[in-house]
């Protein structure tokens, strides 16, 4: 028996892997990073992108409001007493006296342009609404890291002041500090000072929501591999702290974020509606609110209007907010 010329099953093997190559050649995967990741997720979402569009809409319009009230409205503070009736007070013609000239009518009793007031009115819900925002993730991020991960009577402490805090009425401690605050502080005067207020108590007041949830991921992340890997290779507490366990709380700290603004915003137009929010004449939502209820039922548009606004940029913020919550957490599910 004379044996074969050549090997058969070399042959074969080398003819597959051949074809193979041929066929389908290699291609190299490329990686995607986290915020690729989640920007993929968000663009899925058509809600979260049409609350986004609305909100970049919005903060467009406060930046730009002195250009934009020169070109389509009147100055926010000045009276057009010819618009008005003189016997019921009320704006001359249908729908809160809409016209080409005054876009969204104009203020009962003394005709101020509803148009301009509502755009400078988006400049002060949106600044105290971020500010606070602001000052309450700030706050809530120091103390409830430092909170999970040192544990022990700091934690006792810090959760007792958290627990402390969620149970105070706000609005009615607004409400008493507005009352007996003089109208000049540290330079500032007027509507400066009671923003200056809201921002800090509302930030206050809202840091130990943020607290929490930024304690209970610490007390997670703490026990995780590279946590104990950075210790054992000697990194410090403040290493540990701000390097490890803080861009991985990133995440959950830019959802809440997001929708502790809309909150906040309702917040500003509740205490302008109660007057603890801005002084007049400056623009306001809930103050206009306030002046639409001597009217509303002979002419309810005055009404309409800002309750609108407001209906509007809290949803948006809300719809943008649980978006960024799916996108950046994958596990969750609408």
């Amino acid at each position: 028996m004379t044996a074969p010329l050549h090997d058969t099953s070399a042959d074969a093997g080398e003819k597959a892997s051949a074809a193979v190559a041929g066929a389908a050649p290699a291609t190299s995967v490329e990686g995607r990073s986290l915020r690729q990741i989640a920007w993929s997720r968000l663009k899925r979402d058509k809600l979260a992108l049409a609350g986004g569009i609305v909100v970049i809409f919005l903060i467009l319009v406060a930046i730009f409001a002195p250009l934009i009230v020169s070109l389509l409205g009147h100055p926010p503070n000045q009276f057009h007493q010819d618009k008005i009736d003189p016997l019921f007070g009320t704006p001359k013609g249908s729908f809160g006296g809409i016209s080409s000239e005054h876009l969204l009518g104009v203020e009962p009793g003394n005709g101020r342009d509803v148009f301009s007031r509502i755009v400078y009115g988006a400049r002060i819900s949106l600044l105290v609404a971020f500010l606070a925002a602001l000052v309450a993730v700030f706050l809530g991020t120091v103390l409830g890291i430092i909170a999970g991960y040192f544990g022990g009577w700091v934690d006792s402490v810090i959760s007792r002041v958290m627990d402390m805090l969620l149970a105070f009425p706000q609005l009615l401690f607004i409400i008493s500090l507005v009352s007996v605050l003089p109208n000049d502080l540290l330079g500032m005067t007027g509507s400066g000072v009671r923003i200056t207020i809201l921002v800090a108590v509302i930030g206050f007041f809202g840091w130990p929501y943020v607290g929490r949830i930024v304690r209970g991921q610490t007390l997670s992340l703490r026990e995780k591999e590279y946590v104990e890997a950075a210790r054992s290779l000697g990194a410090g507490q403040r290493y540990v702290l701000f390097k490890e366990l803080l861009p991985n709380l990133v995440a959950p700290i830019t959802v809440y974020a997001t929708l502790m603004i809309p909150t906040n915003i309702l917040t500003e137009a509740a205490l302008s509606f109660l007057g603890a929010g801005v002084k007049p004449p400056t623009a306001s939502w809930g103050q206009m609110l306030d002046t639409a209820v001597d009217t509303y039922q002979s002419d309810p548009t005055f009404m309409v209007v800002p309750g609108l606004a407001i209906f509007v940029t809290v949803l948006a913020f809300n719809l943008f907010g649980d978006g960024v919550r799916d996108a950046l957490d994958p596990k969750g599910t609408r």
